[in-house]
């Protein structure tokens, strides 16, 4: 089977870990490769209800083996709690089926907190983080300022190494921010307890990946966040710190010999967004409650309400060009039941001129939405398994998104169980 990449086409939140979970099985391996814990895939099948933020959703299916990539921020603390709690639901995790690459950066402590104190800085212009220590993380990579896992196997290197960055990140913490410096003593009990504790994991990845693709093995590459939270293609200055796109999950993933020929590019059957930023199709008021509270759109990492609109088409005509999608995943379909009409933002007026370009970024706070209505269903689809099994209004809706878009629609999903799907022949 060739190699498939799922992704955001969107802003993010629009169902990658339920999609992953489901197409595991067809694969061998599953690799994150890029992001860090500052997001959630929501995932539910025998074992329960997850919100992963750093595992990939392949982790609960057995004999398959999942990566955590290079291009990942690895937060041991992070990770080693959600390794407890998938653990204690009954899930297997071991050195056999989740591997984390040595090349894998740490994030650690002072990145969460500079994180915090950025954004209590920038006041009522910040940026919506999460306050995961994301952008001050990467930040830090690219200014080869951070330590690699396989550090860990260095132990009087590693010290060395800390003891450099403390240094330079005591001036920051203390002389741009008035806080409190970190002590070697508080960093290296950091490092002992979490980072021990995921040291049995950390491999040479990149070695395990050439033999495993030289043996036929397939790989399915799982991102994070979506198309318009990409640090170069996105909302900038909006976005994430990585790239989200799949032409980043060679690299991310530590095979930059890779080519995935398959992108599923996931898109939810309305809009959704958390944080800050331009949202041109975003509603407000009871009309919002109530999609949000049908859907139940709430943040996986922070518990936040995000922020909903009608499916935009414009944004998403783009997303899936910058992914190279060469087929959607419709989720949350199911959702939209209870609508008599429903809106779809088919193009964007910008300076008095109707576009259907996706704009420049400082060009989208201005942009407003150009709404069109389709008929809705009003009756409860969950308990279709095939195309035929949906009332002709929601085909309609489906078909209207392929043709608009310019991509097949292959998945629907009618619930959030892995096996609430219907699969198209395309």
């Amino acid at each position: 089977m060739s190699d498939c990449a799922v992704v955001g086409v969107n802003w993010g939140d629009e169902g990658k870990g339920r999609m992953v979970d489901l197409l595991t099985e067809n694969y061998d391996i599953v690799i994150r490769y890029q992001g860090g814990g500052n997001a959630g895939h929501t995932v539910i099948n025998e074992y329960g209800k997850f919100a992963l933020h750093l595992l990939p959703s392949g982790i609960f299916r057995p004999g398959k083996v999942n990566i955590l990539g290079n291009g990942v921020a690895l937060d041991a603390e992070n990770l080693w709690n959600e390794i407890e709690t998938v653990v204690s639901q009954g899930v297997a995790i071991t050195p056999d089926n989740l591997k984390i690459s040595s090349r894998a950066s740490l994030l650690l402590p002072w990145h969460r907190q500079l994180d915090e104190l950025e954004e209590n800085r920038l006041s009522d212009k910040k940026y919506g983080s999460t306050k995961q220590g994301i952008a001050p993380f990467y930040s830090d990579k690219y200014q080869k300022k951070t330590v690699l896992a396989g550090e860990l196997f260095y132990p009087e290197k590693l010290k060395a190494h800390l003891a450099d960055l403390l240094e330079w990140k005591n001036l920051i913490l203390t002389g741009v921010y008035g806080a409190k410096p970190y002590t070697m003593e508080k960093l290296l009990a950091w490092v002992d307890d979490y980072c021990g504790k995921i040291k049995p994991f950390i491999c040479d990845t990149h070695q395990y990946l050439k033999a495993a693709k030289a043996q036929g093995k397939s790989i399915l590459y799982e991102a994070q966040l979506g198309s318009l939270r990409d640090l170069d293609m996105g909302i900038y200055p909006y976005t994430t710190s990585s790239n989200t796109l799949a032409a980043y999950a060679p690299v991310g993933s530590g095979l930059p010999s890779a080519r995935p020929e398959e992108v599923i590019g996931v898109v939810k059957a309305y809009a959704t967004c958390v944080g800050a930023g331009p949202f041109v199709s975003e509603w407000f008021g009871e009309e919002a409650d109530a999609l949000r509270e049908a859907g139940g759109e709430y943040g996986a990492k922070t518990g936040r309400p995000r922020r909903v609109g009608a499916l935009d088409i414009v944004a998403t005509r783009y997303g899936a060009e910058m992914q190279g999608a060469t087929a959607i995943a419709l989720t949350k379909l199911d959702i939209l039941s209870y609508m008599e009409k429903i809106p779809v933002c088919v193009k964007y007026l910008v300076d008095g001129q109707e576009t259907d370009d996706f704009p420049f970024p400082a060009a989208l706070d201005d942009a407003k939405p150009v709404t069109e209505y389709l008929d809705g269903w009003q009756c409860d689809i969950s308990g279709a398994r095939a195309w035929e099994d949906l009332p002709e209004n929601a085909r309609r809706y489906v078909e209207y998104i392929e043709k608009a878009v310019g991509c097949p629609v292959k998945y629907i999903s009618v619930g959030a169980e892995r096996e609430s799907i219907v699969i198209r022949d395309i």
